[in-house]
Formats: C-alpha cells, structure tokens, sequence
C-alpha cells in the first residue's frame, strides 16, 4: 500500500541511522583506533574499511539484541551497559546530527505531535536529545527500556501514540532499519524508511517500508507538499 499522508496525524522517529549520524560516529571512533595502523589502508586511511565494518556489524548486533528482548533481558542488559559506560570516567559522547534533522523536526513538529522511538538505553537517548537541545520537539522519548518489548515488538510505537493522544493507524514510524519498519507495521502504522543510516533499499523494502526515501531533505518533501 502506498504511503497515505492524509492518514498522518503524528510521527514517531527512530534515532540511530536517522536523527542521530551513527554509523559515521562509530566508523569515525574506528579510524581513530586504527590510525597506528593507517599505512595498511587505501590512501593511509581507513575510513571506508570502518564504515564498511560498521555497516556489516548491524545484522549480527541487531539479532543478538532481538534475542535479549525475546528472553526478556533487553532492559536489563541495557542498563548495565549504561552503568559500565558511566562507570568509565574518560568516556565522552560524541553524537553527531544527521544532515537536515533539525530542520525537519522543526517543520514537523509546527503541524504534527512528534515522539522519538528508539532501541537505545534511556540514558543515552536523552543525552542525545539533550546535547542538541531537541526536547521542544517531542511528547514522548520512547526507548528500549519504556515498555517489556523493544523494537520490532510494536509496543514501543504503540506507547508512543497513546503519549500523543492517537491511534497507532494515525502515525508514521520513520527509521532506517528493518527493526524500525517492522516495528510500525506490527503496531499498525505507516512507516517510512530512510536510507542515511543502516538499511537498505531492498531490506526496507521487504519489511514493508510505506515509503523509501535517499534522506531526511526527501522526508521534508513529502510532507512540504501538502496541506499539513
């Protein structure tokens, strides 16, 4: 079914790959580690290798968290991991905005209620959300320890609906992974797929993505066009 914008009346977005530029942050960290070692790369740089590497980790990561949620031990295991982060004192975040992010949320926020949906820890979402001072924008930050089920379960897309007073049917789930389609589907929603991030064309396209598009600028046209 192609994607019905006069359905649209609230919109829930993923974080990683979508809002926040992670897999150049983490390809980023991985150069860095490997800069003892840069005469082993093309043109001394290894740059493509740790994207290339980070891009391939997120189907086995993704189905070691998907196991964690079935067993139940997603929230747990996240907030551990939070405290080990914590724990860590040198550790410093370092997030990056994915191109056209705030000027998407701005626009959509001024027409829609919009809620962030992510499989990320509380922590580490807020800090995101926090770092680039976008709270104004969202009713709701969802993550993987709000509900008993994480993405692709639908409760967190569904919990995210009821915090903007809607029905699931009444929203759109954009994100950039399979998780993040399957997700929305599963709760009802419509779901739009981003291509910035993890996923591609043809895995978004199988999960049922409502709507493929190259980035978060082709977000904004599908939606500046209307009567929002």
């Amino acid at each position: 079914m192609p994607f019905d914008l006069k359905r649209v009346r609230g919109i829930c977005f993923d974080v990683d790959g979508t809002l926040s530029d992670t897999d150049n942050e983490w390809a980023i960290v991985l150069q860095q580690k490997l800069h003892g070692v840069r005469f082993l790369f093309k043109n001394h740089d290894p740059y493509s290798f740790t994207r290339w590497l980070v891009l391939t980790a997120q189907s086995p990561e993704n189905a070691v968290f998907h196991l964690l949620d079935h067993l139940s031990l997603d929230a747990p295991f996240a907030r551990l991991y939070e405290r080990l982060i914590r724990s860590r004192k040198s550790t410093t975040y370092s997030f990056l905005l994915t191109d056209h992010a705030r000027e998407l949320l701005e626009f959509l926020s001024q027409h829609y209620p919009c809620s962030i949906v992510s499989a990320r820890d509380e922590g580490i979402t807020r800090s995101f959300v926090e770092h680039f001072g976008l709270s104004s924008y969202f009713r709701a930050i969802v993550t993987s320890q709000t509900c008993s089920h994480t993405k692709p379960y639908p409760d967190p897309v569904i919990y995210a609906a009821q915090q903007m007073g809607l029905q699931p049917a009444e929203c759109v789930m954009i994100g950039d992974t399979t998780v993040d389609i399957l997700a929305g589907k599963a709760a009802g929603a419509q779901t739009i797929g981003v291509l910035c991030g993890f996923g591609s064309a043809s895995e978004l396209r199988r999960a049922g993505a409502d709507l493929i598009v190259k980035d978060l600028s082709e977000v904004m046209g599908a939606f500046e066009g209307s009567s929002v």
